[in-house]
């Protein structure tokens, strides 16, 4: 069960990073804060990058689950598959949004 609590304190990262997608008054990058993106819509944008996040957080919230059953479970091995599954996941699905809303 610890080992859970842990997984979801670290889940609430990607929930901080969605409200302040949800909040920003600039155009926010899914995984790089540093270069500037020009799109035509900022609100709609960012509105689709923070669903994207609160997505991820409820997708990993899921994955974790079998940890409650402890650490030396079977079931690890969903947690860690389903993680890198979701992740390239979610890097195509903001390639995609990252599309629509850019201008080049």
């Amino acid at each position: 069960m610890k080992l859970y609590l842990f997984w979801l304190a670290g889940d609430a990262v990607t929930l901080i990073f969605g409200i302040y997608a949800w909040l920003a008054k600039e155009p926010v990058r899914f995984w790089t804060v540093g270069q500037k993106i020009q799109v035509n819509s900022i609100k709609k944008y960012n509105r689709a990058v923070a669903k994207l996040w609160f997505l991820l957080t409820i997708g990993l919230a899921v994955l974790g689950l079998p940890l409650i059953s402890g650490q030396n479970s079977a079931w690890i091995v969903v947690t860690i598959l389903g993680t890198v599954f979701l992740s390239i996941i979610f890097m195509a699905v903001y390639t995609r949004i990252e599309k629509k809303y850019r201008v080049f």
